[in-house]
């Protein structure tokens, strides 16, 4: 259990760094509305993960059931991950200028409801996310191996994403100012690319069965000691 929260971790916080309207929305809300205007914000994008998590459990509910006996179905998931992936390194292609301007079409509102609806809407309205969450379940089930290890992965990653949304928060002000054109352009680019990266690794896992399945024997080897966990 221990073993697939730490291993959840690294990809919330990849999550909580994937430059788009919220991530943007969520800086000048903390750098001009302060701390909790933000985190009310946050909690309505928060919100529609679990909405989009919950719907992408019950619409893998028996292909997660299949993972383990056959690992062609990690092709579905590496699909997912790889299409995510391509459309967020597509979309950095804009001008730097025109996602700015897009991004900050949205009105930060003082109102506290109207803050955590508009975070709820801006992330909700992404379909992208809804695939993203797809394929995360089902790398999740992958690199785990505890009973409930898929679950436990997911929540773990929410809860690394949300922590590093806080993070975030509390050193708006820097991070905005550090944001130069450049650097964005860079970050949105590498995270695309680590996202296609895992969508590559499930869906080669897929084609190649039998060394997925060694692995995994490996993994099942050392399983009574993360039991203890």
């Amino acid at each position: 259990m221990f073993d697939d929260i730490l291993t959840a971790i690294p990809f919330g916080i990849i999550l909580a760094f994937t430059i788009g309207p919220v991530f943007f929305v969520l800086l000048e809300t903390s750098a001009t509305k302060g701390f909790r205007s933000a985190l009310i914000f946050d909690l309505g994008v928060i919100l529609a993960d679990i909405i989009f998590i919950v719907i992408a459990f019950y619409s893998t509910n028996n292909l997660r059931g299949k993972i383990g006996n056959d690992p062609s179905f990690l092709i579905f998931g590496g699909v997912l991950l790889i299409v995510y992936g391509v459309i967020s390194f597509v979309k950095t292609s804009k001008s730097f200028r025109s996602i700015v301007k897009e991004y900050h079409k949205v009105e930060i509102q003082k109102d506290y409801g109207k803050l955590f609806i508009k975070g709820f809407l801006l992330n909700f309205i992404n379909i992208g996310v809804l695939l993203g969450w797809l394929g995360f379940i089902v790398l999740g089930d992958s690199l785990t191996t505890s009973e409930h290890g898929g679950i436990i992965f997911i929540i773990s990653m929410l809860a690394s994403y949300f922590i590093s949304d806080l993070v975030k928060i509390v050193i708006a002000k820097r991070l905005k100012a550090k944001l130069t054109p450049r650097l964005i352009f860079k970050t949105k680019k590498v995270i695309a690319i680590v996202i296609l990266g895992f969508g590559i690794l499930l869906f080669v896992q897929g084609l190649f069965p039998e060394a997925y399945e060694k692995n995994k024997e490996k993994l099942e080897k050392i399983s009574p000691i993360k039991e203890k966990f």
